[in-house]
Formats: C-alpha cells, sequence, structure tokens
C-alpha cells in the first residue's frame, strides 16, 4: 500500500501505557501512515474539529467525556471518521452497534485482533462487518458445508464450544461466545443471557410475562420458532435497542 493511500487514526485512551501500547501496534501495520494521539475525549473532541482522520481508536470509560459519549457527538458531522472502540467491558457492545461502530475490540489487545479492525476500517474488504456475511464451516457426518452468519437466529454456548442455530437445525463449532459477542456485534448479534447470543434480525417477537422477558425468534417457513429467555440484566438494553432500530 502506498503512503499516500495509508489512514491516519486517531486513538484515544486516558490510561497512559494502553495508549502507548495501542498507537505502537497500529504503527506497525504497514495500512496506517500516520497515528496521532490524546488521553481524553474532550481532546480528542479538539483534533478532530481541526483534522481529518479516518479512523478514530476509542476507550470507553474515561473521566469527563466517555467514549460513547463522543461517538455520540460524532454522528452530527458531515463526514465522521470509522470508529472503533477498544475497551476492557464486554458490556458496551449492543451500544457501540447502535452507534454504528465499525468493530468493538477487547482488552488486552492482540495485534492479530487489531488487525482484523484495521482490515475493516478500509485496509481491505471496505464493507462494514454488518454488510458482511460470513461463511462458517460446519461438519455435517464427516462433510464440510457452509453456513451463512445471516442464517443463524442464535448462539448458544457450550463449554469450550458454541451452538449455531438457525430456522432448521442446529451446529457445534469450537469457538467462545464472547468472542463472536465482540465481534459480531456490528452484524446485530447481541447477549440476551450469559448463555445466549441473539441477531437481531431474526427477532419475530418480544414477549413479557409477569416481568420475565423473552424474544421469539424465526423458525421454518419464516414464522415464529423457539422462544429464549432473556435475563434481567439484558432485558432493558434489548428492548430499547429493539425500539431503536423500529424508530420508536
Amino acid at each position: 500500500m502506498s503512503a499516500a493511500a495509508r489512514m491516519r487514526v486517531l486513538v484515544v485512551d486516558d490510561e497512559r501505557p494502553a495508549l502507548g501500547e495501542l498507537a505502537y501496534l497500529l504503527q506497525r501495520d504497514e495500512r496506517v501512515g500516520e497515528v496521532l494521539t490524546c488521553d481524553s475525549a474532550t481532546e480528542a473532541l479538539r483534533v478532530l474539529q481541526e483534522q481529518e482522520v479516518d479512523a478514530l481508536f476509542l476507550d470507553i470509560q474515561m473521566p469527563g467525556l466517555s467514549g460513547l459519549e463522543l461517538a455520540q457527538v460524532l454522528t452530527r458531522f458531515k463526514q465522521p471518521p470509522a470508529i472503533v472502540f477498544v475497551t476492557a467491558h464486554e458490556g458496551h457492545a449492543v451500544d457501540a452497534f447502535d452507534l454504528q461502530a465499525v468493530d468493538y475490540v477487547l482488552k488486552p489487545v492482540r495485534a492479530e485482533r487489531l488487525a482484523e479492525a484495521v482490515r475493516r476500517v478500509g485496509g481491505g474488504d471496505t464493507r462494514s462487518p454488518a454488510d458482511q456475511d460470513l461463511q462458517i464451516p460446519v461438519e455435517l457426518g464427516g462433510v464440510t458445508r457452509f453456513v451463512h452468519r445471516s442464517e443463524l437466529t442464535h448462539v448458544e454456548a457450550h463449554g469450550d464450544y458454541v451452538r449455531l442455530h438457525t430456522a432448521g437445525g442446529s451446529h457445534l463449532v469450537r469457538a467462545a461466545l464472547s468472542t463472536l459477542e465482540e465481534e459480531w456485534a456490528a452484524a446485530g448479534f447481541v447477549r440476551i443471557h450469559r448463555s445466549l447470543l441473539v441477531s437481531l434480525a431474526h427477532v419475530h417477537e418480544v414477549r413479557m410475562d409477569a416481568g420475565r422477558c423473552s424474544v421469539v425468534v424465526t423458525g421454518p417457513g419464516g414464522g415464529p420458532g423457539v422462544e429464549l429467555g432473556v435475563s434481567r440484566r439484558h432485558t432493558r438494553e434489548l428492548r430499547d435497542l429493539l425500539l431503536r432500530r423500529g424508530g420508536g
């Protein structure tokens, strides 16, 4: 990649060691040309008003203006930079998805995971993760076939494995639910229980009964399918997200 085509990125983190490490890893990526740094969201906003950057690698929990609040401000920009949240906390993935984040990377940051985030920003496939329909290899009777991520209604944790559910069946693959939650947030997968992710695109209805929330996902033929319980911890954020997506 030529120097002219390389990205200018801004890294924002109030913890100096994390800021330095992230900047160092980004500088090693040949797709990145210039790395700017700030230790507060307020300072980052000033920089962004004066300079154009291609991507913002943004911590979430910071004193004063939080990363989520900064991202909300940037939605008002005519041409906002791509946003990659880099955080030690898994619980903000829903909000990140709602703010059209390109990626959501958990600390401690692995170099290969960060490289994937850079690729998503524009170093490779320029489509957003929400536009990409991954093909997932699954084994059936000794034969490998591919399931499209868009077919998945929900994902269930099974120890060191996860069970990928579609309207017509399920497949067991080796993966961590927390990793899929992180990597698939921008494609509309959200956690509704400690052992469940659900695809918002396949939520057929939301039910409330005596304060308990559940969702019904797409079944065979496109009608209602299995009903999944939503934990109390995740009920409000799920309902708020579905309302925002529906314009309500």
